[in-house]
């Protein structure tokens, strides 16, 4: 390896334990000859043992210095708090896993950056991914004065050559090796593989991360009771709890029945189709769990109007453009529209599947009413009945009469 110029300042590298940012560690150090520090910034998934594996691996891996950031609550509050004021999926499917978290990470790489003193930080994105975009657009927006290396971009490196490179050196390589591209955070898992670069395909069984033996070993249904005050879970079964504790719990639950599994294609950032495995069970849940509540609260313009801006805003969180003022502006609207998005939620777990039996609060808008659907009016007559359908039929009959002209 080469040696490292005395005084030399250090290159920052957000490591995330993978092969792509195990690789990065040794390689830059033997191309520019400075020491290396990491810093894993902590979005969810990482318990104590896991920290503990990384902070060894990056050390035998040869960095002189290894920080780990938890951003648990910070990327709830800033981020996913949100997506799910606003039921945020891509696609109609994809509950943005994974990268939601990017331009977080970044923001704490740019902090650290300066805290160090150092002009210079990696990433480990590839250039056939999003997110080199999302690291890249929040450093240049955050710290525009650092410079910025990717070394398995810049030098396409493939998977197997980075491999190769590490059992050359018998330095340790992840579990996964070069077979599947795995990242996991508070919101779920991707899971990136051969079978994922085509649009006809599943990946293995074995492969799942979280769900792996839901249906093999299928557990016996449970029902679970899911709070929320102003749009944000916060009990779980009437026990209250922070966001993140609940998130967990509740992925822990969804896993076991193999909640929130899917596969998903769509628009990538840089042009092309891009298609990836992902298992979101907290994700899944705790969506479905606050569309149905809103439903019961929110009045019908409420909720057009929050649906049109929800799906632009998890495009701009998608594209890594989360620092842009636009996303404040939305993130208003969205908490204005939760003021009222407090009640419980009772959820069934089956094999596959969350279903959602029954929704309560007190700010319900059926029962305001003093009527029941198809079984008895409230505050109209019969005859107002009448009236409403024959004037909201004008439109129509106007139409029809002049075309008959």
């Amino acid at each position: 390896m080469t040696t490292q110029p005395r005084g030399a300042k250090p290159i920052l590298l957000a490591f995330s334990g993978g092969l792509d940012t195990s690789f990065c560690v040794p390689w830059l150090a033997e191309k520019h000859g400075r020491p290396i520090i990491t810093l894993t910034v902590n979005t969810g998934g990482i318990d104590a043992e896991a920290a503990q594996v990384l902070a060894e691996r990056s050390r035998t891996l040869g960095a002189v210095e290894h920080h780990l950031v938890d951003a648990r609550p910070a990327y709830f509050e800033q981020v996913l708090k949100y997506l799910v004021m606003g039921n945020v999926r891509r696609g109609n499917l994809y509950p943005l896993c994974v990268g939601a978290e990017r331009v977080l990470q970044a923001q704490t790489v740019a902090h650290f950056a300066r805290q160090l003193g150092t002009d210079v930080v990696a990433h480990g994105s590839t250039a056939a991914g999003n997110d080199q975009v999302r690291f890249e657009v929040a450093l240049r927006t955050l710290a525009p004065e650092l410079e910025i290396l990717a070394p398995v971009r810049d030098h396409a490196f493939k998977r197997p050559e980075q491999l190769e490179y590490l059992q050359a050196r018998k330095l340790p390589v992840p579990p996964f090796g070069a077979a599947y591209s795995v990242n996991r955070g508070l919101w779920g898992v991707t899971i990136g593989g051969k079978e994922t670069l085509a649009s006809d395909t599943c990946i293995p069984d074995e492969a799942w991360v979280l769900t792996k033996d839901a249906f093999t070993h299928p557990h016996a249904p449970e029902r679970h009771t899911i709070g929320f005050a102003a749009g944000v879970p916060n009990a779980l079964d009437g026990k209250p709890l922070d966001a993140v504790s609940l998130i967990e719990q509740v992925e822990t639950i969804g896993a076991k029945f193999g909640v929130g599994r899917g596969i998903h294609l769509g628009d990538t950032i840089i042009g092309f189709k891009g298609r990836v495995a992902f298992e979101a069970p907290a994700a899944e849940v705790l969506l479905t769990a606050h569309r149905e509540l809103e439903k019961l609260v929110l009045s019908a313009r409420q909720a057009r109007v929050k649906d049109m801006l929800a799906s632009p805003y998890g495009d701009l969180v998608h594209e890594g453009q989360h620092l842009d003022p636009v996303c404040r502006d939305i993130e208003a609207f969205l908490v204005s529209t939760q003021q009222r998005v407090t009640g419980e939620v009772l959820v069934l777990f089956r094999p596959g599947v969350v279903f959602i039996e029954g929704t309560s609060s007190r700010y319900s808008l059926m029962k305001a009413s003093k009527g029941a659907y198809g079984e008895s009016a409230g505050e109209w007559t019969a005859a107002e009945a009448h009236g409403f359908s024959k004037m909201l039929a004008l439109p129509g009959i106007f139409y029809t009469r002049a075309g008959r002209n």
